[in-house]
């Protein structure tokens, strides 16, 4: 009986042990954790850290930090809405001050970016710390062109990566994006995409941007730009419908922040042609359902473009800016099928993308282009709140 009472008293399983940083890390490869797992220990006391992970344990190396199991989603990206769900039940059980959530390939941040990152939130300083990833200047496009502008013009938010694969969390924001995980995970949406920046926004929460360097992105195993732009753009047009009552309203812009520098450009040469000519093609075959979205102007700038040669080829900020508008509209009022809506974007983002590439080859720099496009949105902030309010009426 004596050596039952002592099992008793050191398994103490009621009592779950407290930790001042919960870390979160996604399904990934052994040597790619035990990498994270180096630069975790290297930074923070053993003692203050807790790991929640789908992934095996790795080796004996690090047994002195403590782990806990939690089920893994089938989103390779980014971090899905069961994940923020878990990970506050975690946090919660164990008393946690503050999160850090690392999505795929989150091996290849500096260590010092971990720290960074999480210690934005353990000193009070923001509720939801947000990564600025320095990537190659044609990377990450579609946050560009469409994530980015449109979380700046309507949330009045800097956050250069509004879809962020990593980030640092407080406890009431953690709360909030679980709250509105739940609500997909109540309806077997498990990898359905939050967009904490939004959240944090409406929820009147503290947002910081951390320089953390350079990043890998995780790429899936048959990249596929088309079902990309499709999920994606459907689960912002989806958020921004959700809190219609809040972007409405005027917004002030929080004050510029540190930017850092872009990086060196990526070898290989950028394939316009082909783009310029799926975008003339599409013209041709999608007008009848263009002209259902889009505004008499708009299409008269678009058959104007398609007469454009490929190298002279660049889509004017305030027409990408007043499309991808009337397509938000469009969504919202279900104007066709949203699978047929959303495929219909797609040769106009390439039509984008292209004369981003022939802007960028005559000299300007990317990040240049693309404050100037998110600044055309901003500028159209009347528009989408006067068609949201009267969306059978096209202005002017």
């Amino acid at each position: 009986m004596a050596t039952a009472n002592t099992v008793s008293e050191t398994q103490t399983p009621s009592a779950p042990s407290r930790a001042s940083l919960l870390v979160f890390i996604a399904p990934m490869a052994s040597d790619q954790m035990e990498s994270i797992f180096t630069g975790l220990t290297a930074l923070f006391p053993a003692d203050e850290l807790l790991i929640a992970t789908p992934n095996d344990p790795v080796g004996n190396s690090f047994s002195n930090l403590r782990l806990v199991p939690t089920s893994a989603s089938n989103a390779v990206w980014p971090l899905a809405a069961a994940d923020f769900v878990n990970v506050y039940r975690i946090a919660k059980e164990h008393d946690a001050r503050g999160v850090l959530m690392l999505g795929p390939g989150a091996d290849s941040l500096r260590a010092t970016a971990l720290r960074e990152l999480a210690n934005a939130v353990l000193e009070s300083r923001c509720d939801l710390a947000n990564p600025y990833y320095t990537l190659p200047p044609h990377t990450a496009l579609v946050n560009s062109a469409i994530l980015y502008p449109l979380t700046r013009s309507l949330f009045a938010s800097r956050l250069r990566f509004p879809l962020s694969l990593d980030m640092g969390l407080s406890l009431r924001m953690l709360e909030r994006l679980a709250n509105a995980g739940q609500r997909f995970v109540s309806h077997n949406q498990n990898d359905a995409i939050l967009w904490p920046v939004s959240e944090a926004c409406a929820a009147g929460c503290t947002t910081d941007e951390v320089n953390v360097g350079q990043r890998m992105l995780p790429q899936p195993a048959e990249p596929n730009v088309n079902a990309i732009l499709t999920l994606v753009t459907g689960s912002i047009f989806s958020d921004i419908e959700a809190k219609a009552a809040y972007w409405q309203r005027p917004r002030r812009l929080v004050p510029e922040q540190h930017r850092a520098a872009e990086a060196r450009a990526e070898d290989g040469a950028v394939d316009v042609v082909s783009m310029v000519e799926g975008f003339r093609l599409a013209f041709t075959n999608l007008q009848e359902i263009w002209s259902l979205v889009l505004a008499p102007n708009s299409m008269l700038g678009l058959k104007r473009l398609a007469a454009v040669e490929p190298a002279a080829f660049r889509m004017p900020e305030g027409l990408w800016a007043r499309i991808v508008f009337d397509f938000l509209i469009a969504y919202r009022l279900r104007t066709i099928n949203r699978g047929h809506l959303l495929g219909a974007l797609i040769p106009l983002y390439l039509g984008w993308v292209a004369g981003h590439m022939n802007v960028t080859a005559a000299g300007t720099s990317a990040e240049a282009h693309i404050e100037a496009q998110t600044a055309a949105f901003e500028a159209d902030k009347p528009y989408i709140v006067s068609r949201w309010r009267w969306p059978d009426r096209f202005n002017p």
